[in-house]
């Protein structure tokens, strides 16, 4: 995978969509991540123009200082102040401060530096940050979704023992251990394939982002289908994206000569929110995970289509797959 395409991809989308959201007419509080947001795509415009080779690294960079570091830091501000950690969330604010500093973030290091002295006063965030502080993610996204773990543990063990019997971009290994490989799935039948590919990976980047976005997509759904329907939705749409990809592949629609790894199941994780969400959404707030969803689906279609090496048969079977699991299955408790 190219690391710098992926990082230059990064370092213009996610500033597009903080400003989709922040760009708002009475929206004050959101002007440092307008400007952290215009600063990162200036920086990685001037990269690309002249120094394109790096773009992606530089503008990763500055992604990562100024949009990144901080939301994930806000984040972790608000829940020391719902916990009453004053002190530690001024420390941690004033911090925060060398790469956002806004005065809304000032206004909250006053507050919270008055709160520390015993003064009456209440919490009232300052600031607003994209992802929300969830109860579910104060005890621990992952110890309440087991299979997630055991998933993620999987394909880790299957990688280091790519790297155990060779290198890991060498065809030849991928091959040995169970890539998926149209040809030899119809004409030798070596179905097996369908199923080992899942757990492959062309490289340490491609395992980390696949299972980055395990870890963020896939707590959530199991924790509110469980754990067995989850790991069936997961396996499930793995394999309808390698039937796919090998039935296109047959058809002469798509040329695929090996395909590993579990993008496939990932975009099954999606489409089974989408399918899930779509089918009870009248549920509370189900619209507007639904809307994010879509948002991730009209991302990672963007990524496909301006990425070389990507398999976006695969991607697109495991996201239908998925969906028409969503469709048929029910939450473990009527809330989500």
């Amino acid at each position: 995978m190219d690391l710098n395409h992926i990082f230059l991809f990064v370092a213009v989308i996610s500033p597009l969509l903080v400003l989709a959201r922040a760009w708002r007419p009475s929206g004050g509080i959101y002007r440092g991540w307008r400007v952290a947001s215009l600063i990162v795509l200036v920086i990685t415009g001037v990269s690309w123009l002249f120094l394109r080779d790096q773009a992606g690294f530089i503008g990763g960079g500055v992604w990562f200082a100024l949009l990144f570091v901080p939301a994930i830091g806000l984040r972790k501000v608000t829940e020391f102040a719902t916990h009453r950690r004053y002190k530690s969330a001024r420390r941690l604010a004033t911090a925060l401060q060398l790469v956002h500093p806004s005065a809304e973030l000032r206004e909250q290091v006053r507050l919270f530096r008055s709160l520390e002295s015993g003064q009456s006063v209440g919490f009232q965030p300052a600031f607003s940050i994209p992802p929300e502080v969830t109860r579910q993610d104060r005890h621990g996204r992952l110890w309440k979704a087991p299979v997630v773990v055991v998933l993620i543990l999987l394909n880790i063990a299957a990688f280091l023992l790519e790297i155990f019997v060779g290198d890991w971009n060498d065809p030849e290994v991928l091959h040995q251990l169970g890539a998926l490989e149209p040809y030899r799935v119809v004409v030798l039948g070596e179905y097996w394939r369908l199923f080992t590919a899942l757990f492959l990976h062309a490289g340490a980047a491609h395992l980390f982002f696949n299972l980055f976005a395990l870890y963020v997509l896939g707590p959530g759904l199991e924790r509110t289908i469980g754990s067995l329907r989850f790991a069936a939705a997961y396996l499930i749409s793995g394999a309808g994206s390698s039937v796919g990809v090998v039935a296109l592949t047959a058809l002469g629609v798509i040329r695929a000569a090996q395909v590993v790894g579990a993008s496939g199941c990932v975009m099954g994780i999606v489409g089974a929110w989408a399918g899930f969400l779509l089918r009870h959404r009248h549920a509370p707030r189900a619209k507007e995970r639904l809307l994010n969803i879509l948002l991730i689906i009209a991302i990672q279609t963007a990524f496909d289509l301006t990425t070389p090496q990507i398999s976006t048969a695969a991607h697109v079977c495991g996201l239908i797959s998925g969906f028409l699991i969503g469709l048929l299955i029910g939450p473990r408790k009527m809330s989500i």
